[in-house]
């Protein structure tokens, strides 16, 4: 489908933006700073943002534990993040959340979530309402090859084609289910178990931007159409362990470079648009350089943030109806 200058730049400013964030918390999570696991998701930039695009603040998802990459598609605040992430009193979710927590209900993001398979329910129940109030809005689940394989992903499909829910959900295959690769955890093939829960599945190149703007194109035209259920799957990798700290020792001897090398979204966005003259390489140097800085800036001012007192445990615990 066919996009505006501002929005390949905007694509391109949000996939730029979570890669700096990451490479930047690969770095950072060294110092000892950061509490909690840490879990990346560079790589699959082109996934998060060529669903997210589509999507509004009233349209809904639910995230993993590998989650500031849907975070920051779906139009979270960075620099929170990253205090939330630093633990500070300012943070997203006033510093209590952590890596693995972050949510930001004002943009329609449920949370990540640090249960394996934990989202699709969740999303089940927000594209209950979207269907309740007729506006047109979706909820979308995002979750990896070892979530495929729950339960609880299994129940959420059945009830969103039951209900005829207008729900996505997403497939993000990044070649392992934390330690343990994809063709010997999934049992099947994953198309067409999911088509047999009576979903019909959208594929897309995960290192592709443009193959999986298209694929949420067809997705969103087939559950607003008041169709019910989809899905979509997207195969791409992620650049580092499954969290910080893993070994990486099941990964072939230089996979990653290679995939670097051969099949990262940035570059490949960066050489289709070049090349069909669509930008200019200086623009997309310019967003580089500027969102460098922006990171930067946003580590600076997380360490001098303040953390949060005591009180801060008592509060939001129960909500008040």
């Amino acid at each position: 489908m066919q996009q505006s200058r501002t929005d390949i730049l905007k694509a391109y400013r949000q996939m730029r933006m979570i890669r700096e964030f990451e490479e930047r918390l690969h770095i950072e999570n060294r110092s000892g700073e950061i509490a909690g696991f840490t879990h990346l998701y560079a790589g699959q930039e082109a996934i998060a943002v060529g669903i997210c695009e589509h999507l509004t603040d009233r349209d809904y998802i639910s995230s993993t534990h590998r989650g500031h990459g849907h975070c920051i598609a779906k139009g979270c605040d960075p620099r929170l993040m990253m205090h939330e992430i630093y633990g500070r009193a300012d943070g997203l979710c006033k510093g209590r959340g952590g890596s693995m927590h972050i949510a930001d209900i004002d943009k329609g993001m449920l949370g990540a979530n640090g249960i394996v398979g934990g989202g699709p329910p969740i999303a089940v129940g927000a594209a209950l309402a979207c269907q309740a109030r007729g506006d047109g809005s979706v909820a979308v689940s995002f979750g990896g090859g070892g979530s495929s394989n729950q339960g609880t992903v299994f129940e959420a499909m059945n009830m969103a084609v039951v209900l005829k829910l207008p729900k996505i959900f997403v497939f993000e295959l990044n070649g392992y289910s934390e330690h343990t690769g994809e063709g010997y955890g999934i049992g099947s093939d994953l198309a067409g178990r999911t088509r047999g829960f009576g979903l019909p599945v959208f594929e897309a190149d995960g290192f592709d931007y443009f193959s999986v703007h298209q694929a949420m194109a067809d997705a969103l035209e087939h559950v607003r159409a008041g169709k019910g259920p989809c899905a979509l799957i997207a195969e791409a990798t992620r650049y580092f362990g499954h969290f910080e700290g893993d070994p990486q020792n099941y990964r072939a001897k230089d996979e990653v470079k290679t995939l670097r090398e051969t099949q990262d979204a940035l570059l490949r966005f960066r050489r289709k648009v070049t090349e069909a003259k669509l930008i200019e390489a200086a623009e997309l140097d310019a967003i580089d350089t500027e969102i460098a800085a922006f990171i930067e800036d946003c580590v600076a001012s997380a360490r001098k943030a303040p953390a949060p007192g005591v009180e801060i445990m008592l509060s939001d615990v129960y909500a008040d109806y």
